[in-house]
């Protein structure tokens, strides 16, 4: 059985707190785009792991899918499965591919083996397997806050617009991005400023992990620059990068910018 798992991009996102735990509260407007993974599940003699297209960093034992697995074997009697995994989303770029990956994985699972899981179990076992791996149960337009794992669903349609996305030659680390970052409480809501017109999204909507990325990544602040001198009404880096969108009313002619980078279209 296939599945394609796709990315998501951020649109705004605050950093508002530090957590007890270690980790961050934080809102930001998940959006999901059309970039695709392959993921595939068949039955097999012992539990295995492959992939192709993008070089997948870490241990076999450490991929979210494999985790996943481990994860709902606990609750079912599972078979043992060949899992292969064609990436075609690009690693370290803000748009949450193995997040997507584990998420996709787990309906996967759940329509396969009849596992009988509704979104919310579903959405129950992924925020086990990271932050954002919840979204991608439902998949849809939501507005994220706590640690990112928590949602409040949102009208927002940008069918009418071309979205593209610009992964420069960089890489920035989650590490890195929170680091540098100063947690602080908002007085706009990103909840509320999602709902103004997209022409005021520039002046409004803001990444708090570009004032500092962009220092250290000058190549990155570059790509938010060209964008906009394409023609972008709105444009920001996704996440924390390194990857950099772009929403247009038409489609932009970026031929100049393949030159340097790799370039997604129509997303």
């Amino acid at each position: 059985m296939i599945a394609f798992p796709n990315a998501k991009i951020n649109i705004g996102l605050n950093i508002t707190a530090r957590r007890p735990d270690g980790y961050h509260d934080l809102e930001t407007v998940f959006y999901p785009v059309k970039i695709n993974d392959v993921l595939e599940v068949v039955e097999a003699d012992d539990l295995s792991f492959e992939s192709s297209g993008l070089d997948i960093p870490g241990r076999m034992e450490d991929n979210l899918c494999i985790k996943g697995y481990h994860l709902l074997k606990k609750d079912f009697d599972l078979p043992p499965i060949k899992i292969h995994l064609h990436k075609n989303i690009p690693i370290g770029a803000g748009l949450g591919g193995g997040s997507a990956d584990a998420g996709f994985f787990i309906k996967l699972m759940n329509e396969k083996f009849a596992l009988g899981l509704n979104n919310d179990r579903m959405e129950d076992y992924a925020r086990q397997l990271g932050a954002d791996c919840a979204f991608f149960i439902r998949n849809k337009p939501v507005f994220a806050f706590e640690k990112g794992d928590e949602f409040e669903p949102i009208n927002l349609d940008l069918s009418a617009y071309k979205l593209a996305l610009v992964m420069p030659d960089e890489h920035v680390s989650t590490a890195e991005a929170y680091r540098g970052v100063k947690p602080a409480p908002v007085l706009d809501s990103l909840y509320d400023l999602i709902k103004m017109p997209l022409t005021a999204w520039r002046g409004h909507i803001k990444n708090d992990f570009e004032g500092h990325i962009f220092r250290d990544h000058p190549v990155i602040r570059g790509v938010k620059a060209e964008l906009y001198g394409h023609g972008a009404i709105y444009a920001s880096m996704s996440g924390s990068g390194a990857s950099v969108f772009g929403i247009f009313e038409d489609t932009p002619n970026l031929e100049d910018m393949k030159e340097n980078y790799q370039v997604f279209e129509n997303v």
